[in-house]
């Protein structure tokens, strides 16, 4: 048991070295997406944040780390099994050309469950990094299991990752566990790009009238009280789970997601020469 006082990683994090870059690849940025509870919609976010950076012309790579439920190859249509290049895994791209990585693309069925303990699941995240020819990459966006656990806590101490993206939703239950989020980021000393609101609206299709389902949204507000930033809310769209299943994500394109990523890549680094190649 830990001693009272002891609960938070700050301990944990002495001594820690993060993993060098993974050998004949280049990883210039690294943004993970989290959130404090599942059913947010993180990994929809995680996709739509890594298809709108490669929109323009950058090389994007999506790392999903959340290993015992992955999502992200079903979403991107990617199916093909990694080939191997010496002692490396090379990713498959999507058809927007990311770079994806995932155990669903290792396992021979895509419903197989994966039965494993913390510290396997954290070896496997490492793995991902380190045993996989990912090549020349402008950013790559991680995507994390929902909670603070042992996953979160490998990417946030071993992986060089430039910012974090929270992501919440309107409901107030939401925003309580968001917050313990925040605070592990905070802890672990890792920048906080700042928060998105998913699910936050909606548009009725008969008057086109714009509707807060949930509730009004508290995203701005929640990301003052924290001390981090509001980065832009997405809107509750049933074309995000039509084309998710398809595994055309990649299709979809709300008018916020631009100004969500422009403001992420200004704080992590895009530079105008990057942007203009």
């Amino acid at each position: 048991m830990p001693e009272a006082g002891t609960t938070s990683p700050q301990r944990q994090t002495t001594g820690i070295e993060k993993l060098p870059q993974p050998a004949n690849s280049s990883i210039k940025h690294v943004i993970a997406v989290m959130s404090g509870k599942g059913g947010v919609g993180k990994s929809s976010v995680a996709s739509l944040i890594a298809t709108e950076i490669a929109r323009r012309g950058l090389s994007v790579a999506l790392l999903d780390a959340d290993i015992t439920g992955p999502s992200i190859p079903k979403m991107l249509g990617v199916t093909e099994t990694p080939t191997t290049v010496g002692n490396q895994l090379r990713p498959e791209k999507s058809r927007s050309g990311i770079h994806v990585m995932s155990l669903n693309l290792l396992v021979e069925r895509e419903d197989e469950p994966v039965i494993w303990r913390g510290p396997l699941i954290a070896g496997a995240v490492k793995q991902f990094w380190s045993d996989v020819l990912w090549g020349e990459v402008d950013y790559m966006v991680v995507d994390l299991p929902p909670g603070t656990g042992d996953v979160p806590l490998t990417v946030l101490q071993s992986l060089p990752v430039d910012s974090v993206v929270i992501v919440s939703t309107p409901q107030d239950l939401s925003a309580m566990v968001v917050k313990k989020a925040v605070n592990m980021v905070k802890m672990m000393g890792v920048p906080i790009a700042g928060l998105v609101e998913n699910m936050g609206w909606l548009v009725c299709p008969k008057c086109g009238e714009r509707l807060e389902p949930f509730g009004p949204g508290r995203a701005r507000e929640m990301a003052a009280e924290m001390g981090i930033d509001y980065l832009g809310s997405l809107p509750l769209d049933p074309l995000v789970s039509e084309l998710g299943d398809r595994g055309r994500i990649e299709e979809y394109k709300p008018e916020t997601l631009a100004t969500i990523v422009n403001s992420l890549v200004e704080k992590v680094g895009l530079t105008r020469d990057s942007e203009c190649r």
